[in-house]
């Protein structure tokens, strides 16, 4: 296994406590509802963890269940969500979800990648989500942070998340794939930003080969 990733995986555990969990990790963590973990994260999409959560809660007020979220009311759903961005678009793909469910799976989710990735809104990133924080096995879920921070540190050379996944499995020990996009996606959000990155207080930074980076903080 490579000694330095291995050493900036000891360091980001560390730092992760320092700062609030991803939005899968919270619901479940919190609820232990693979369901909500899987609708939290099909509503994350280009908005903010903390917003994701603070919609999600709001939207599992009134409806919690496929089959509660499938009656609810279109304009109420959007109401509901509007302020997480793309509203229209992700009410539409989690009564889909929710319908999907329903129809194939009894309402419950699977835990298989192959089915999940079946799931209306649900692509190989979120399957993984599923897999590794509500089943515990060993995927990696590589979403822009876990694709650009192996990269910026010269760990990996990758242009694609699948080609990013594979380079990850075999730089990291199975026993690390499930936890690693917490910790790399916790560092990206708070230090390691996609412009000018904080390097000045970064806890890896001696780590790192700042591949593309231009400027710092």
């Amino acid at each position: 296994m490579n000694e330095k990733a291995l050493k900036i995986l000891k360091i980001l555990k560390k730092e992760y406590v320092k700062h609030s969990r991803p939005v899968s990790t919270f619901f479940q963590e919190t609820t232990k509802d693979t369901f909500k973990v899987l609708i939290s994260t099909i509503l994350s999409p280009r908005a903010k963890d903390t917003q994701t959560e603070k919609v999600s809660k709001k939207l599992f007020k009134i409806a919690a269940t496929p089959e509660k979220l499938v009656k609810l009311n279109t304009k109420r759903l959007q109401k509901t969500v509007y302020s997480i961005g793309f509203y229209k678009v992700k009410s539409k793909r989690i009564k889909q979800a929710s319908q999907y469910l329903l129809t194939n799976h009894k309402g419950r989710v699977p835990n298989k990648q192959e089915e999940l990735m079946k799931i209306p809104g649900v692509g190989r990133k979120v399957a993984n989500i599923i897999l590794s924080e509500c089943f515990k096995l060993s995927f990696i879920p590589v979403d822009v942070h876990m694709h650009r921070l192996p990269n910026r540190l010269g760990l990996i050379k990758t242009k694609k998340p699948i080609e990013t996944e594979k380079a990850l499995m075999k730089l990291y020990p199975k026993k690390e794939w499930r936890t690693l996009n917490k910790y790399f996606v916790v560092h990206g959000q708070n230090t390691c930003v996609p412009i000018s990155p904080f390097c000045s207080k970064c806890a890896i930074e001696k780590y790192c080969n700042k591949v593309s980076v231009k400027r710092r903080r």
